[in-house]
């Protein structure tokens, strides 16, 4: 072979090995923005997310965050008093959540939340049991003897998938782009170790024609 098919060869391989990596990191791409675009749909399945936030209800500052499952959803109402302000949560602050559809189908159901046990923060925690995936209008009411307030949001009810498999619905996506980028390091490792060998072959000069050859060729 001459050295011009041998480097035509070299050519080709590194065409073929750079369209290869071209395509995988095409599809990794596009796996993490399916990825990325699933997130969103998924949030409720694993930690809660803020449904309200800054809201100021009376003296002080709320925040409410959930994962509004049907079966069981829960629901998280963080109090903090203004910055500098010297208030403090009354210990006999009671919050409810009262939940109903916006279709108005089911009358208003009210639930007491409970105060968790944090050195941090003040929260209150409410579980609500919810029939059906649909917006659900949430009404939220605090009262002491110092303080009360009042406040709404809506949120969207979603059911929840499989349960004890919610882990590994939300490792798959990882995984898969893990293979694609594992896919892709091989190749360009195996790319890299041809190159080299390629380069180094010997070359062989074409043979030349014996004196014989030539007086006979010329006859």
């Amino acid at each position: 072979m001459s050295l011009d098919s041998r480097l035509a060869g070299i050519r080709l391989s590194t065409l073929t090995g750079a369209a290869r990596e071209v395509k995988v990191r095409w599809a990794i791409a596009c796996a993490f923005f399916a990825l990325c675009v699933c997130l969103p749909a998924w949030a409720h399945i694993g930690p809660p997310y803020p449904i309200m936030q800054n809201r100021k209800v009376g003296p002080f500052n709320v925040e409410v965050w959930s994962n509004p499952d049907v079966e069981t959803g829960s629901f998280y109402v963080i109090i903090d008093p203004p910055k500098g302000s010297g208030l403090a949560v009354p210990q006999d602050m009671k919050v409810q959540v009262a939940v109903q559809p916006l279709s108005k189908r089911l009358p208003v159901t009210v639930y007491n939340a409970w105060r968790e046990k944090l050195l941090d923060h003040v929260e209150f925690k409410a579980l609500v049991p919810f029939d059906k995936e649909e917006m659900w209008h949430v009404h939220i009411t605090f009262s002491s003897s110092t303080a009360n307030g009042e406040a709404d949001t809506d949120v969207l009810v979603t059911p929840a998938l499989l349960g004890r498999w919610d882990l590994l619905i939300f490792v798959l996506p990882f995984a898969g782009i893990g293979v694609l980028w594992f896919k892709a390091a091989s190749v360009k490792r195996t790319r890299r170790r041809r190159k080299p060998k390629q380069a180094g072959l010997p070359h062989k000069p074409a043979p030349q024609a014996t004196v014989e050859q030539i007086d006979h060729q010329s006859t």
